[in-house]
């Protein structure tokens, strides 16, 4: 089941959705597997006869938005040809009648799907198109946040249960990865998550004991390659890193890609801590 930071990172967004495209109705939730949604939050909703439905990847409005990985919508949803009719129960007990659905993605894969609607039969235009997006970018980014944050903790509670004191030069990972921990707080909605976090930092910074070396990964990085990855590690961005550097962010872009692949990480914060561990940073 979906954890307590999700539903506040769709409380949040579905409110924005209202207050910035005017639209009366806004509900959404996220997958609780690969093609199963449950609607979980409502924001303007007059019944509680869309709550707890669960929608299935390929029915309904949402369930071809989730399908598609694409936002759809439709102008009168009790007649609209151009998809099933499983919800039109509970979307007529609320009267709603034009909706757009839009997916949540994250690194390419549906995790969710948040929806607006009128109770009046009109067509959507681009501002109520370009809300929800919007909003459904704001959830994805949380996510990401999210995940990011979650990938971090595993690998420092494994620094953390080897015992970084007793290897010379291991320690000053440690201290990045609390850096790196504490710099994530804030973004961070959910006060059990943040505790979590808090929680984690507070051990790391406390410390000591013997550590087991990490194996030595063998990983080349190109010397520009090198370059990017430690401005990344100082907390740059890759407008800033192209500015040290004196390359265009393009090409900043391009090494870091490049330095992900041969790491074999998929965020910034993991291929510092890869870099760190491969023996490529200090």
């Amino acid at each position: 089941m979906p954890e307590p930071v999700d539903a506040v990172e769709m409380r949040t967004a579905l409110a924005g959705l209202r207050r910035t495209s005017g639209l009366p109705v806004a509900f959404g939730g996220l997958l609780s597997d690969a093609r199963h949604a449950r609607i979980a939050e409502l924001n303007g909703a007059r019944t509680g006869a869309l709550r707890g439905l669960v929608i299935s990847a390929g029915s309904g409005l949402g369930g071809k938005a989730i399908a598609l990985a694409r936002p759809c919508a439709v102008t009168d949803y009790p007649i609209s040809r151009h998809i099933s009719h499983e919800y039109d129960t509970a979307v007529a007990a609320e009267g709603l009648r034009s909706v757009v659905a839009v997916p949540v993605v994250v690194r390419r894969t549906v995790r969710g799907v948040l929806y607006g609607a009128l109770r009046t039969p009109v067509g959507l235009g681009d501002r109520t198109f370009d809300a929800a997006v919007a909003a459904a970018r704001d959830v994805e980014q949380a996510l990401a946040v999210r995940d990011e944050v979650r990938e971090l903790l595993a690998l420092t509670r494994e620094q953390a249960a080897a015992g970084p004191a007793a290897v010379p030069g291991a320690w000053e990972d440690v201290r990045e990865a609390h850096r790196e921990l504490r710099a994530l707080v804030p973004r961070v909605a959910d006060p059990a998550l943040r505790d979590e976090l808090l929680a984690v930092c507070g051990r790391l910074a406390s410390a000591s004991g013997a550590r087991t070396p990490a194996a030595v990964m063998e990983v080349r990085l190109a010397p520009r390659e090198v370059d990017v990855v430690a401005c990344v590690a100082a907390g740059a961005t890759n407008t800033a890193a192209a500015r040290q550097l004196g390359l265009r962010p393009e090409t900043v872009k391009g090494y870091l890609r490049s330095a992900m692949r041969k790491l074999g990480t998929h965020t910034r914060l993991e291929t510092v801590v890869a870099a760190r561990r491969a023996g490529l940073l200090p």
